[in-house]
């Protein structure tokens, strides 16, 4: 599936104001040997290749194994992930977008953003295939 929602992605991102590099949302490797595979890594690879944007899967690490923010309540999220990454790369005025399959409240993709604002990042944009509704989930 992961080339399909890839394509779907790409058709709307088009090709207007493109980042330097895509880095796709990490896991923490503990969850990583659960599943088998990281989803945001297998999407960011057919975006990359069908966009020339150059992926950057390893540059940001996830530090913390934080619970599934699935189960949470929408306002424990941002606690639940506060910490969570980590990334010592000097970003210095590059563009990145975060790749991300499901974005619910926005508290990851939040948190990652702030890690990579500290390595001199100077426009994020979030890039994610799905968006829950609204409402407490």
């Amino acid at each position: 599936m992961a080339s399909v929602l890839a394509d779907l992605l790409t058709a709307r991102i088009g090709a207007a104001a493109l980042p330097d590099f895509i880095v796709p949302m990490p896991l923490h490797p503990a969850r990583l040997r659960e599943r088998g595979f990281n989803q945001a890594i297998e999407i960011a690879r057919r975006v990359s290749k069908n966009l020339g944007v150059p992926a950057l899967p390893a540059i940001c690490r996830r530090v913390k194994n934080t619970p599934s923010q699935t189960g949470l309540p929408w306002k424990e999220r941002e606690k639940n992930i506060r910490d969570a990454f980590a990334c010592e790369a000097d970003l210095s005025g590059k563009r990145i977008a975060i790749l991300d399959d499901v974005m619910t409240t926005g508290s990851t993709l939040n948190e990652l953003a702030k890690v990579l604002r500290k390595c001199g990042v100077i426009h994020i944009s979030g890039w994610v295939v799905a968006r829950t509704p609204s409402g407490d989930s």
